[in-house]
């Protein structure tokens, strides 16, 4: 599925209307029609809208809602902010429609009853590009602190369609219903928790116009392991299905090594090795038999690991050490692909170093300390931190989070639209790296070993949480690898949250 930036999807509606001949009053109306079908399914026995609406076309989607839901006898406040004298163009004939139905218009003050039984926000939708302020702040705080269902019209009024960043008031919406083109900013950073569940509608814009604007990225839900979803050779054996080697876990973190090399042998590796500290080797594996331990108190003493292993993966619960520095410089001098995580990630920070071959896979925090940022300054624009992160140290970047943006050169971004609140927890990015080395392991390049496992990843998370996200485990996300990798694209994520 495609995302489009504010200013594409302004461009694709323009050829739209300009090209294909749809009017931009039919356009409207299809929108408001969406949004009223969408509310009928999500809130079947309400019977009042209290509808903010803007002065842009995105008040004009409201007034069509407005209109829709009089005709059906349903009690309908309509409530005016900005200057009634700039509604032009379809916005105005779509308030003019729903005044001779017999509706009326009221403007919206402080003193304003938000009582009805949903609340549509047709405020401003994509004309966002400051922090709100005066009414329109005001209008938002209130529609927050109403306790109200909201849904909102194409995305919530003050987050960034782009980056799905807040900066100040925002509407937090039930659901957001999007039109023409998805907005990147619904599906990362702070856009799935204010957007709620999203839906999409294209008005039916005809396929001829999505072809004339490249989208900015693209949302995956599914796992996709490409060449490796068919069965297996019945002669296969384990050297033909790639050695993992996990380097880390420092004194007192034996147990991140331990989950990315489960993650990794549930993923399909035919052989997961641990280089691990002294202290703990001896039962770093005890758990889970199938790991091969090795303690390696120097780089003199990993090096022969390196060798045989076809993919590495170095981080977790490395610490900072000394000997985590040392082990560390001596994988950075191999010739295989790399998956580094976790501290590997802040050590290398510290000293940059560009390789092609590699997945780096930071969370925000990590992301920062790569571009010497913070992370607020990652969060506002998690697109732009990912491309920076490729551009500086090379290879694929995984930003992780709600949507996680996956960038590689040349390549355009991917954001994992599959995952759950209940991952974030501790050992969750321990596995989802184990998943990537493993898929690289057996044959996958590095960058669609970073999507297919990412969205593996997302998608064993969701399997787990049907028991319910709070209290989920690292090692439950383990317990559904297999399931997933084994039934590709077999995962939609029909739920709340995550609709087409």
């Amino acid at each position: 599925m495609s995302l489009y930036t504010a200013a594409q999807v302004r461009e694709l509606d323009r050829i739209a209307i300009g090209e294909a001949g749809i009017p931009g009053y039919t356009l409207m109306s299809r929108a408001g029609e969406a949004c009223w079908e969408a509310l009928q399914v999500r809130w079947p026995q309400a019977r009042s809208l209290l509808i903010l609406c803007g002065s842009g076309n995105n008040g004009g989607d409201g007034f069509i809602v407005a209109r829709l839901a009089l005709a059906a006898n349903w009690t309908v406040q309509v409530l005016q902010l900005g200057a009634s004298v700039r509604l032009q163009g379809d916005a105005l004939t779509a308030q003019a429609d729903f005044v001779a139905a017999g509706g009326q218009v009221a403007p919206f003050t402080a003193a304003a009853s938000l009582d009805a039984d949903i609340i549509i926000d047709a405020m401003l939708g994509t004309g966002v590009d400051r922090p709100l302020a005066g009414d329109w702040q005001l209008a938002v705080e209130r529609v927050n602190q109403s306790a109200r269902p909201v849904l909102a019209v194409d995305l919530p009024s003050g987050l960034h369609a782009d980056t799905g960043a807040v900066s100040g008031a925002t509407v937090h919406a039930d659901m957001t219903v999007t039109f023409i083109g998805r907005k990147a900013g619904l599906y990362t950073g702070a856009g799935p928790d204010y957007a709620g569940e999203t839906r999409f509608a294209d008005l039916d814009v005809p396929g001829t116009v999505y072809q004339q604007v490249p989208p900015a990225a693209q949302l995956l839900r599914h796992a996709l392991p490409g060449p490796l979803a068919g069965p297996r050779v019945r002669t296969a054996h384990k050297g033909q299905h790639g050695h993992v080697l996990v380097i880390g876990g420092g004194e007192g973190m034996a147990g991140a090594a331990r989950l990315a090399g489960e993650g990794a042998l549930r993923s399909g590796a035919g052989l997961v090795s641990l280089a691990t500290h002294p202290v703990h080797a001896a039962f770093a594996g005890s758990s889970c038999p199938e790991l091969i331990c090795h303690a390696v108190a120097t780089a003199r003493e990993l090096r022969p690991l390196i060798q045989s292993a076809s993919v590495l993966l170095v981080g977790p619960g490395l610490g900072r050490s000394r000997w985590a520095q040392t082990l560390l410089a001596a994988v950075l001098e191999a010739s295989q692909p790399l998956v580094i995580d976790a501290d590997a990630l802040n050590l290398l920070a510290g000293a940059p170093a560009r390789r092609v071959h590699q997945v780096l896979t930071p969370h925000p925090g990590e992301a920062a300390r790569l571009l010497r940022q913070d992370t607020a300054a990652i969060q506002r624009d998690r697109f732009a931190a990912a491309q920076a992160i490729t551009q500086e140290y090379g290879g694929t970047t995984v930003l992780k989070g709600a949507g996680t943006v996956i960038h590689g050169d040349d390549k355009l971004p991917i954001v994992c639209g599959a995952g759950n609140p209940g991952m974030a927890t501790a050992g969750m990015g321990d596995v989802l790296a184990g998943v990537i080395a493993a898929l690289i392991a057996q044959g996958m390049e590095t960058h669609a070993a970073a999507v297919a496992g990412v969205c593996a990843h997302a998608c064993a998370g969701d399997a787990a949480a049907v028991r319910g996200e709070r209290g989920m485990l690292a090692s439950d996300v383990i317990a559904e690898l297999r399931g997933v990798l084994n039934t590709p694209c077999n995962n939609p994520l029909n739920k709340p949250g995550h609709s087409a």
